[in-house]
């Protein structure tokens, strides 16, 4: 290390490390947002604040001021913003250690004095690895470092332009603490603005115990709140704060329909404060299918995009305070620790169990569903660690009873030889609890569960079954209700075996098979899926999305036992021409399955000609 000392008492040094290399990693690539520079200074004076503190345990001299604070002093003229705090200060010797050797963190040192110190004596520090001070550098174009080390009448002055060189000279300060002195490049002059600043710490270090001040128009007006909530007992907390602290959180104007408050101790340490809304935010969280739980350590933010819970729980809000991850490098990957996984399984575990237990209470729960049953669903599609689970949570509408239904309620009103839990996949409940599809189930006293959520189409091929008892869609259970004997009087089946060849013959390609069914009772004809093929509602989708060599072309199904099959039946026996008909009746199945016609035109004409022959 080079040392020059002139003749103002200043002392140039060289850093300890590539200095120019690294502060350009920090700059440009360690951290993506300018504004983490403020988190970063926050994050070391609560350090400081913290550390006086500890040190004040043993030596009563140190003890914090009453009323110690943070103090931010943006001043445009002098294009400078001034971090003062009242902790434990520098000296000479730690300015050249800490400030000059890069990647050394007086923090880091500091956390292997406290191993014998008390649990309840240990500050939460922040700090880990002492670069977050470079970032500085991002809006600063030179950094002053004014320091008095409590206990000290001493006070030091570190300066450098983030280059290759460091100054130390001696300085003056009234009280131990520190003040970083930021002179801003031309290009970062937002931060001079005091709203921006506010913004910033409320967003990065809202609930900072240590007090935070910023100068605006000559008075220093608090910049965030103080109380970390969810490190509190629950026994401490109103159920008013709850609702405060909620709705400040998602900026919501409803009350929490759950709060979740607990504290992991053992293997990991953390603290959790969840919300579940109890109505639709503003903003829908379907568009952005990932979870923004708030990850903090040791009460600062650190990111909303760490995903602590699966996207099909992305409507939960909240905070994740952990003692267990340093506040370094790493930071913007924190996705990717074992730690980071360990509380992602305990914060989804729990959430779970909350809803499962909120869910006895039928009525309660019906509001909830009512508002995030569709995302909840998708935990069935894409969730294989959580989908059983996903499954006891999941409400349907039904043929069987008003208004939500769950499997277990489904499968206790089962049929004692039924093997299947049928479904239909639709765009209206009300419509579907009328479809042909379920004409035949409704007859034999066979519940129907009725899906109209977008996802509804996708998540039952990953399901699979519930207790055993295998999904499937009544588009796909043309062979199902031979078991089960019709209730009332037997209608006379005409003879359709010609009619069904001919039938196949007039419609072609245009579907795959014609033949008859057992499942229809008032309906003429229905649409079916054929051998191996998606649902109907699946193929509908694939058709839309222009895959349709995905799409196989539908069954369709005749009612033998229905007056206009036995006409056209008899209309083929005296030679007469049903091609018309046959289309006709082809594209009513599709109007009553929610499609369209494929000639809407042709099907028109022969609307109106069937009612001027009428």
């Amino acid at each position: 290390m080079d040392t020059t000392t002139e003749k103002t008492g200043t002392e140039k040094h060289g850093f300890e490390a590539e200095v120019g290399r690294l502060l350009d990693l920090v700059v440009h690539s360690l951290y993506s947002e300018r504004e983490i520079f403020l988190r970063e200074l926050v994050a070391n004076a609560a350090d400081a604040m913290d550390r006086r503190r500890f040190e004040s345990l043993t030596h009563p001299a140190l003890a914090v001021p009453e009323g110690a604070k943070l103090r931010i002093s943006p001043d445009k003229a002098a294009r400078t913003i001034t971090i003062s705090d009242e902790g434990m200060g520098m000296s000479r010797e730690e300015l050249m250690a800490h400030l000059g050797t890069i990647a050394r963190s007086g923090t880091r040192a500091f956390t292997e004095t406290l191993a014998n110190a008390k649990p309840e004596e240990r500050p939460s520090l922040i700090g880990q690895f002492g670069v977050g001070f470079y970032s500085s550098f991002m809006v600063a174009d030179r950094v002053e470092f004014v320091s008095r080390k409590a206990g000290s009448e001493e006070t030091w002055i570190w300066a450098s332009e983030g280059r290759g060189e460091y100054t130390l000279a001696p300085g003056s300060r009234d009280m131990a603490g520190s003040d970083v002195i930021l002179h801003i490049k031309a290009d970062a002059e937002e931060f001079l603005e005091p709203m921006r600043l506010e913004t910033i710490v409320r967003k990065w270090a809202d609930h900072i115990t240590l007090p935070i001040t910023i100068v605006r128009d000559g008075k220093d007006e608090p910049a965030n709140e103080g109380t970390a909530l969810w490190r509190k007992s629950k026994s401490e907390v109103e159920e008013q704060a709850y609702t405060d602290f909620y709705r400040h959180l998602g900026h919501n104007f409803d009350a929490p329909w759950a709060t979740l408050h607990w504290r992991a101790e053992g293997v990991m340490e953390f603290s959790a404060l969840l919300f579940i809304p109890s109505m639709k935010p503003f903003m829908p969280v379907e568009d952005e299918r990932v979870s923004k739980l708030r990850l903090h350590v040791r009460r600062m933010f650190i990111t909303d995009a760490a995903e602590l819970l699966p996207a099909w729980l992305r409507f939960v809000q909240g905070v994740v305070d952990t003692e267990d991850l340093p506040l370094n490098v790493s930071r913007e990957m924190l996705q990717s620790t074992p730690v980071l996984a360990r509380i992602r399984k305990a914060v989804t575990n729990r959430t779970i169990t909350e809803l499962k237990n909120k869910a006895k209470d039928a009525e309660d729960y019906a509001k909830f569903w009512e508002n995030f049953g569709p995302i909840l669903k998708e935990g069935a599609w894409d969730d294989a660690d959580h989908r059983k689970d996903v499954a006891s949570l999941m409400r349907f509408r039904s043929t069987g009873a008003e208004g939500w239904v769950s499997f277990a309620d489904y499968v206790e009103r089962m049929k004692p030889e039924q093997e299947a839990i049928y479904y239909l996949v639709g765009d209206d409940t009300e419509a579907m609890a009328l479809s042909a599809q379920v004409e035949g189930f409704r007859a034999r006293g066979i519940e129907v569960l009725l899906l109209a959520d977008s996802i509804d189409a996708f998540w039952p091929e990953r399901l699979e079954g519930f207790e055993e008892k295998k999904l499937r869609s009544v588009s796909q259970a043309a062979g199902d209700l031979a078991k089960f004997p019709l209730e009332g009087e037997a209608v006379a089946e005409a003879d359709t075996s010609a009619l069904i060849e001919k039938m196949q013959e007039i419609l072609g390609t245009e579907v795959s098979a014609v033949r008859g069914t057992d499942r229809l009772v008032d309906s003429a004809a229905v649409l079916a899926a054929g051998d191996g093929g998606p649902d109907l509602q699946m193929q509908r989708l694939l058709r839309r999305s222009g895959r349709t060599s995905y799409a196989p072309p539908p069954v369709l199904e005749i009612n033998p036992r229905h007056g206009l099959i036995a006409a056209l039946a008899g209309r083929l026996g005296a030679e007469g021409d049903i091609a018309g008909d046959v289309r006709m009746l082809l594209d009513l199945a599709r109007i009553q399955d929610g499609d369209l016609p494929k000639d809407p035109a042709a099907f028109a004409r022969r609307v109106e000609q069937a009612m001027a022959q009428g």
